[in-house]
């Protein structure tokens, strides 16, 4: 998308601030009609994106203006109407569903570029490969990581526990998990950020374990309560977040924490041979 263009800067503008899904409405609006918004009211943005008028000056709020006119004021200055005929021909631009792929793509480069130093998810391997059984955390959004992080290790790890519904049988499971022999827990978190998995994490440390986190930012609410935190950027370009980058790092930690279970390769190879005794796959 070029750099010039209205809707790369109205993309711009939003990103880095977490906004809700109303508000991601908003934002979703803006970027197909780009060169119109500069020059609609707050009723008449409102209408576009099915929102109430409301609605619209708490996104304003939320971008860091006094209010939808401040905002306004801004797009005519940045993100003002069409070019000029011939100006920018040539120049490609992407629809909100290539933005988001193309976003996909930026946070999978930053996460190579933060794997080029591999120690901390060698650090992450030991640790996992360590602890029997092994607790996996995920709540809400991140329950998915979870279970599929849990699904794969348990091909490998001999007791994996996951741990992907919240209420009061949460602190059990983890006490059960930390009397059966547990060391360490891995947490998935993702936005937006359950206060339960903020509260279970402080009572795992309480109880002994090392927590090691995947979560969008090193500045997420869990960090206070990890003891390696490895951050994967999730993406924000539609109006639920992506996480490509955090399933990816959780399979980057299966693999270190392959590596030190000695007898890893030998239960991979134990499950494909039953897997075909029992005509499991089709082929």
């Amino acid at each position: 998308m070029s750099e010039s263009s209205p809707a790369a800067r109205l993309q711009q503008l939003f990103e880095g601030h977490r906004l809700t899904p109303t508000q991601r409405r908003i934002a979703h609006s803006m970027v197909r009609r780009a060169a119109e918004v500069p020059f609609l009211s707050s009723v008449e943005l409102a209408e576009l994106a099915g929102v109430s008028q409301p609605s619209v000056t708490r996104f304003a709020v939320a971008l860091g203006f006094d209010g939808y006119p401040a905002l306004r004021r801004y797009l005519r200055d940045v993100a003002p109407g069409p070019a000029e005929p011939g100006e920018g021909a040539g120049e490609r631009t992407y629809n909100e569903y290539q933005q988001a792929v193309l976003g996909e793509i930026e946070n999978l480069q930053h996460l190579a570029e933060l794997l080029a130093d591999p120690g901390p998810v060698e650090r992450a391997g030991r640790l996992l490969a360590a602890s029997r059984p092994l607790p996996v955390l995920g709540l809400r959004a991140a329950s998915s990581q979870a279970r599929g992080f849990g699904y794969f290790a348990a091909k490998v790890h001999p007791d994996v526990r996951v741990l992907d519904e919240g209420g009061s049988m949460l602190h059990d499971r983890i006490d059960a998990a930390r009397r059966a022999g547990a060391t360490a827990l891995i947490c998935f978190a993702l936005p937006r950020h359950p206060k339960e998995v903020v509260d279970a994490l402080a009572y795992a440390q309480e109880q002994g374990l090392t927590v090691v986190s995947v979560a969008d930012s090193a500045f997420a609410p869990v960090a206070r309560h990890s003891d390696l935190l490895i951050p994967a950027a999730v993406g924000t370009g539609l109006a639920f977040d992506t996480a490509c980058a955090p399933m990816l790092l959780g399979r980057v930690l299966l693999e270190a924490m392959c590596d030190d279970l000695p007898d890893a390769q030998a239960r991979l190879e134990e499950f494909d041979a039953r897997a075909a005794a029992r005509g499991l796959f089709v082929e």
